[in-house]
């Protein structure tokens, strides 16, 4: 992990060395340190991507209900 003296880079250069990096130090003119650390996202287990079938709502409901007709 390097530790970049106050000022030296831009923010902007120091905020996505976090996020790719995981974290950055930061040392002030004093000698204390900083660390910048990207906010983790929290995402729902049942938060995913969507698929394109390229099938309409008419045609799902017809699959649907052929499904339910065989039970």
């Amino acid at each position: 992990m390097q530790i970049y003296p106050e000022n030296q880079q831009s923010l902007s250069s120091l905020l996505e060395q976090a996020r790719q990096q995981g974290e950055v130090r930061i040392q002030s003119a004093d000698g204390q340190i900083f660390i910048l650390k990207p906010e983790k996202k929290e995402q729902s287990v049942l938060d995913v991507a969507g698929i394109d079938l390229n099938i309409s709502t008419k045609e799902i409901v017809e699959i649907i209900r052929e499904g339910r007709a065989r039970v």
